[in-house]
């Protein structure tokens, strides 16, 4: 039996990999914990979940667009929060004696703490962001960014000559996609595709609403709030309005903040997603990571439309992989909405490329892949004398 400590921010989709990735380690018989604010954890994980808490930092929204976006999740986010959490990530491994520390790729508080006290450790990467060096064609930019971690490093009193890109373990990188979607995975890196399992919590869905009749369409775009957002749902109330002889929408998003549906509209503030995919034939999505993945390891397509961070390297994925078709964000009307909507929905060719990027995920292996590559790290890397309490 091992022990396994996942250190995450808290943001849900970086959360609900670790989910199923915990639920294959304890079916193994091994004991899994996390760290992070416990505020945002605790709703995600449920009462039974062992959480180390770090405090809660403000998590600063970034409005930004393109590189400044980058900028803008490094210096609001990663770095004030993994100064903020680092010596409650290090109390924690220092409590819980993992044999192995599980650690975001944008966490980079866990890639320290053990480090310094020699725990092995394995970067689970739940966004395509930090995949590879996307910025490596910006010299200026990839220099501030090795730069800010750089910062993190000597702040944490490390030694200087032992610093190391954070965002990579040197001993296990794991990816929650396949190249069937990102095709730019670097060499070693596990890609084990989308890490699927229950959530604790989720709301009820009126699923006999459904009309069998007709098909239906998912919008999604995560849990921004601003003026772009609702000007994009606004617009895509506007693009389906007119075809409710034909199928049925789902808006995530709260319906105060929406105009009067339709009858073959509805909106909930939450939706039990991985329940819902099941019986949808399109996701409208901003292309986070986790969405597309959910929805194409389910055989459904996609309408992306790419805000900032990973979402247009993920866009660019889908449709390469022939399983959608991309928008623009800020400047969509209704009109090019319905147009992208019905253009996927009338080809099957958009589904069937769909189900072929879910056999690439079966195929890789999703849970089972990820925990079998961590149990084998407690065996070829033990860890530092006195702090693992690994039993085998």
């Amino acid at each position: 039996m091992s022990r396994f400590l996942f250190v995450v921010p808290p943001l849900a989709g970086h959360v609900n990999p670790t989910i199923g990735l915990a639920a294959a380690l304890v079916g193994r018989g091994d004991q899994v914990a996390w760290c992070g604010p416990e505020l945002h954890l605790r709703p995600l994980l449920g009462p039974a979940a062992t959480i180390f808490p770090t405090g809660t930092r403000l998590h600063r929204p970034q409005s930004d667009h393109g590189l400044a976006a980058v900028r803008s999740v490094w210096d609001r986010f990663i770095v004030p929060f993994a100064r903020f959490s680092l010596p409650a990530v290090e109390k924690a491994v220092a409590e819980w004696r993992p044999d192995v520390v599980v650690v975001d790729q944008h966490s980079p508080a866990g890639a320290i703490a053990a480090h310094r006290l020699g725990v092995p450790w394995a970067t689970l990467a739940a966004s395509t962001m930090e995949l590879g060096e996307p910025l490596a064609d910006l010299p200026k930019v990839h220099a501030w960014l090795h730069g800010r971690m750089r910062h993190l490093w000597d702040k944490a009193g490390m030694p200087a000559d032992e610093f190391f890109d954070l965002r990579y373990s040197p001993h296990l990188v794991l990816a929650c996609t396949t190249p069937a979607v990102t095709p730019a995975l670097p060499v070693g890196i596990l890609g084990v595709g989308p890490v699927l399992a229950p959530r604790h919590g989720q709301p009820e869905f009126p699923f006999d609403w459904f009309d069998q009749g007709k098909q239906h369409v998912l919008v999604s775009v995560g849990t921004l709030a601003d003026d772009v957002s609702a000007r994009f749902l606004n617009e895509m109330v506007t693009a389906l309005a007119p075809l409710g002889d034909r199928l049925q929408g789902v808006f995530v998003a709260p319906p105060e903040t929406l105009p009067d549906l339709p009858p073959h509209l509805v909106a909930r503030t939450r939706v039990p997603m991985l329940a819902l995919l099941p019986h949808v034939d399109l996701v409208v999505s901003h292309g986070g990571l986790n969405t597309v993945c959910e929805s194409l390891a389910h055989g459904v397509p996609l309408v992306v439309a790419p805000i900032r961070h990973d979402q247009p390297i993920n866009a660019n994925g889908v449709v390469a992989a022939g399983a959608g078709v991309r928008a623009g964000f800020a400047r969509a009307d209704a009109g090019l909405l319905r147009a992208a909507v019905t253009e996927v929905l009338g080809d099957p060719g958009y589904r069937a490329a769909a189900a072929k990027v879910r056999e690439s995920f079966a195929e890789a292996g999703g849970a089972d892949a990820a925990a079998a590559a961590l149990v084998d790290l407690t065996t070829r890397l033990p860890a530092a004398a006195g702090l693992s309490r690994s039993t085998s």
